[in-house]
């Protein structure tokens, strides 16, 4: 009985939030990041952990796969992903376009997520890439920076 009344009651407050105009969308978002950081909820999950090269060369930001798509131009398709490399608190961060022949693959499963949330506190002293980049081999972190090697 109070699981019904709790869930009627959270039911009637989403549908008031959901009928105000800024505050929905606003809302909507963080609901959307809440999934994509459950367990729970795979579908809509960060698909992947990722390292890439921003903002400049020779340094590097951690991100999240969210999604994929193909640019088609004129001088031919490039397949892209939506990649969300968070700032300083988890909800906010910028999404990127990136290459996927950009994409720097580590050793880390979405263990990526406890390593943007601790600040990287608990970053590993070697990130080991899983596949062969030409020009990278491990980044050495010293959890004041990165640097190549």
């Amino acid at each position: 009985m109070s699981s019904w009344v709790g869930a009627s009651v959270l039911g009637i407050g989403e549908w008031i939030i959901k009928r105000m105009p800024l505050v929905r969308h606003i809302y909507n978002a963080s609901k959307q990041i809440s999934a994509a950081i459950s367990p729970d909820q795979n579908k809509q999950a960060f698909k992947e952990a990722i390292i890439i090269r921003h903002p400049r060369i020779g340094e590097y930001a951690f991100g999240f796969i969210t999604s994929s798509v193909s640019l088609q131009s004129y001088s031919g398709q490039e397949d892209l992903y939506g990649v969300y490399v968070p700032t300083n608190h988890l909800y906010i961060g910028d999404i990127f376009m990136v290459n996927s022949k950009d994409v720097i693959r580590p050793n880390l499963s979405v263990q990526g997520i406890e390593i943007v949330v601790s600040g990287g506190m608990s970053m590993p002293q070697i990130l080991s890439t899983l596949d062969p980049h030409p020009d990278l081999h491990a980044i050495h972190t010293d959890r004041g920076g990165a640097s190549r090697s």
